[in-house]
């Protein structure tokens, strides 16, 4: 029997999953299958509506080789294997002839652990373990999640956080799961032939396909030791996400209650003098904390460094007494011991870490009002990790709907680690860069309009005639307005003013509801306004008349005073490159053409993305921004958008009245 072609296998995957075929499909599909044949790396940015989870899937699973996919997004996650993959194998089966098996895996904090659940958790004030189910009143609603999840735990096959609906808080989670560093292991757990996470193991070492996410595939390449299984290939989805979850794996944290908690959960299992001197550290760390440190610490203070040598000792003391005694008026000694081990040795590996001020490393001190003081330590760049760890004897596929900023992959390849496409060279990972376009008309569905009369912004300053722009244009919207915002303190003024402004228009602000919660009320009613920050310029996927306006109050650049992103900016200017346009305007156009993407999402929709900064007309960088967002139809004219914005609102209403006539 011959090979199927590619082709074929893509018209049978398509069919099988009701979509129809696209030539941006089409041509990423056979980028996919080049590179994997060849051992290639490659860039593909395929815009919203291509299909691009099976414009990849196919290819791989035609190659017959294992496979991972990391993905950014739970919702990803969960459309691949609970829908596209199901019914692609099933499409595929009959000319490849096999069935490819396809497996979830994420971090152990994943999934229910029995142990926990069963045996109760270690407490740090007392010995032992308590029973979080006989603790937590019956009718708060923290005893109702854990009572829901004991149930659970005899219903569930994978033991999935994710599987559990309606879903739990965070802290009741935290009683029924561990961290990798505090599980006791398989062979030494009496719950271990059961263990969720070994299961979830298992099943991923036999699949032809892996679906995990970027934080466990970040793990995998920081930590040396292996989580996922060997594979041929890897295909990163939501590439634009990639770097800084990699950058969050490996920034290291350490705060008074942290240090607090470890000095409690050691001090029953280590001798006396032991708990004394981290008790000690401990204090003086703590005052030293206290103090208004300035953001980022080019230079450790003389006193601080003290106090962390202090700390990382006494850790180093305490995890070599905790292994050498034993004491079995301890309940279930072995659990306790370990999440008090797993606590010291994270203050430890942190404090060390800053204490040997690496040049690779920025390190600053935070004070936030909810949580208080803390240190952070990141990496000034994950460049050099990525290219050691992630391009290395294996075929890349990075896909994303943004990736070809400035009208290039070249500033996305730097921060991955890649030398400028085509670059020649025996340690230099070969990669191309594809876009297969959108199967959208960009020009035809929105326009692009800046508001270049206004004022330039001013960080902090007072935006009056912003405000009164953003009031005109979701009144000639009909509401049916994003706004994306670049703090949380501009969205909330923003919500406040308007309420009163135009209050036949609600206004929802992100915080005062659940994200899921806000995104689906926001499609429900035309007429109402969604605003906030970060998670909605990337988070929200609203087609139809609900979203036909997309504000973005102004050019999105990181924060002057942000220590890691003025850090990677200064080391640039210093290497001899244009730190601006490296890292604050690649990092601007990046939200920009995320932001600008929520507008159109399906092939009837309409609307208008808004800058209300005149920087994108008039500013130099202006250009390497607009290249970097979907072709639409560009305008400066305020009464061209209203005017705009009025007729599509008009048309939206018609086509509501004969619905509703319906």
């Amino acid at each position: 029997m011959t090979k199927p072609s590619l082709p074929e296998l893509l018209h049978a995957a398509v069919t099988a999953v009701g979509g129809t075929e696209r030539p941006g499909q089409v041509a990423m599909a056979e980028a996919v299958e080049e590179a994997i044949d060849g051992g290639s790396h490659l860039l593909v940015q395929a815009g919203t509506g291509t299909g691009k989870s099976l414009g990849y899937l196919v290819p791989a699973l035609a190659h017959g080789e294992r496979v991972v996919v990391a993905t950014a997004t739970l919702a990803l996650q969960r459309q691949l294997v609970e829908r596209d993959l199901p019914r692609t194998v099933d499409a595929l089966h009959p000319q490849l002839r096999r069935r490819p098996e396809f497996a979830m895996l994420k971090g152990r904090s994943n999934y229910l652990c029995l142990h926990r659940l069963h045996e109760g958790v270690p407490q740090d004030e007392e010995e032992g373990l308590f029973d979080q189910f006989e603790a937590a009143a019956p009718t708060s609603r923290l005893g109702q999640d854990l009572l829901r999840m004991r149930d659970w735990a005899d219903e569930t096959e994978t033991g999935d956080r994710d599987d559990l609906t309606p879903g739990v808080s965070d802290r009741a989670w935290s009683q029924v799961s561990v961290s990798s560093r505090e599980c006791l292991g398989a062979s030494k757990c009496a719950y271990g032939a059961e263990c969720f996470a070994e299961m979830a193991r298992e099943r991923a070492k036999l699949a032809e396909v892996v679906v995990t996410n970027h934080a466990l595939l970040a793990i995998d390449a920081i930590e040396g030791a292996p989580v996922l299984p060997q594979h041929e290939v890897l295909i990163v989805d939501e590439a634009h996400e990639l770097v800084s979850r990699v950058t969050g794996v490996a920034t290291g944290e350490l705060t008074p209650g942290q240090v607090n908690r470890a000095v409690r959960r050691a001090a029953k299992l280590v001798n006396e003098k032991a708990a004394d001197q981290l008790q000690t550290a401990s204090e003086g760390f703590e005052r030293l904390m206290e103090l208004a440190l300035p953001g980022r610490l080019e230079e450790i203070p003389e006193d601080l460094g003290y106090a962390l040598m202090a700390l990382r000792d006494a850790c180093r003391t305490v995890i070599s007494a905790i292994g050498a005694t034993r004491d079995k008026s301890v309940q279930d000694e072995d659990a306790v011991r370990k999440q008090a081990l797993a606590s010291v040795e994270s203050v430890h590996d942190v404090a060390e870490r800053i204490t040997n001020g690496s040049e690779w490393d920025v390190v600053w001190y935070e004070r936030h009002d909810r949580f208080g003081a803390s240190l952070r330590v990141a990496p000034m760049s994950v460049a050099g990790l990525l290219r050691e760890k992630l391009f290395a004897d294996r075929s890349v596929v990075l896909t994303s709907a943004t990736l070809k900023l400035g009208g290039d992959f070249n500033g996305v390849g730097a921060s991955l680690g890649l030398a400028p496409e085509g670059t020649e060279g025996d340690d230099v990972p070969q990669w191309k860069g594809v876009d297969v376009g959108s199967p959208f008309d960009y020009r035809k569905q929105g326009i692009l309009y800046v508001a270049k009369h206004l004022a330039r912004p001013a960080r902090d300053g007072d935006r009056g005639d912003m405000l009164d722009e953003l009031t005109e244009l979701i009144q000639a919207a009909g509401g049916r307005t994003l706004g994306l915002f670049s703090s949380m303190r501009a969205a909330q003024m923003a919500a406040e003013e308007l309420r009163s402004r135009i209050p036949e228009y609600p206004i929802l602000l992100q915080g005062e509801e659940t994200l899921g919660e806000l995104i689906k009320n926001f499609a429900a009613d035309p007429e109402t306004c969604l605003f906030g920050t970060l998670s909605l310029w990337q988070g929200v996927d609203v087609p139809g008349p609900s979203c036909q306006l997309v504000v973005m109050d102004k050019i999105p650049f990181p924060r002057p005073d942000d220590p890691l992103m003025s850090a990677r900016q200064k080391a640039v200017e210093e290497a001899g490159g244009n730190g601006f346009m490296a890292v604050a305007a690649t990092h601007a156009a990046l939200l920009m053409a995320q932001g600008a993407g929520r507008l159109v999402r399906a092939s009837g929709d309409r609307g208008v993305v808004a800058v209300l900064d005149q920087r994108l007309a008039t500013a130099r960088y202006g250009s390497y921004l607009k290249a970097s967002l979907p072709d639409f139809w560009f305008t400066t004219d305020r009464n061209q958008a209203r005017k705009s914005l009025a007729a599509i609102d008009a048309k939206a209403r018609q086509a509501e009245s004969a619905a509703e006539g319906d």
